[in-house]
């Protein structure tokens, strides 16, 4: 591996909290999961094979301990919604500080279906390119631009229906 672990830490880790964030809408909870990815990157990094990205290999481990958190905040008979509250206990909604039209993205991204959310936050939030993005979900990254089209032409429906676009 070319980069030092404190150089990838120092490199990713602002984007990975920020990706995470977007995905569980929790500061501390972001920050948790953060450092386990780091944590497991740093321990798995020699089944690191250079197929994909650093910010790529550590969104997929970021993805993936999140859902692992949600198993087991399900199995431990946690709602789901009550899993991904704010720290201060309000939604990620509530909390944007954002212009309204912000808002009503947000809440339509929250109504879109998988895995457009998560492509469309991907490649918007993340900013990954769909390459990358392919590779977090093993597909082509013509797939990822396909789901990406479609994510954003069904957001902007949304948007329509709730008379916020025109």
């Amino acid at each position: 591996m070319e980069l030092e672990f404190e150089e990838i830490y120092r490199l990713y880790a602002n984007d990975l909290y920020k990706f995470i964030l977007r995905l569980c809408k929790n500061e501390t909870l972001a920050m948790d999961i953060m450092q386990d990815t780091m944590l497991k990157a740093i321990t798995t990094i020699d089944k690191f094979n250079g197929s994909c990205s650093i910010k790529t290999y550590l969104c997929t481990i970021a993805k993936n301990n999140y859902f692992n958190y949600l198993k087991r905040a399900e199995n431990r008979g946690i709602s789901l919604d009550d899993a991904v509250q704010t720290a201060d206990g309000t939604s990620f909604e509530e909390s944007l500080d954002d212009k309204d039209s912000a808002l009503q993205i947000h809440k339509a991204l929250h109504r879109l279906d998988e895995p457009y959310r998560e492509i469309f936050s991907l490649r918007v939030f993340a900013e990954l390119k769909f390459a990358d993005i392919a590779a977090v979900f093993g597909q082509s990254e013509n797939w990822a631009r396909v789901m990406f089209y479609r994510a954003k032409k069904k957001l902007l429906e949304m948007l329509k229906e709730d008379g916020n676009y025109e």
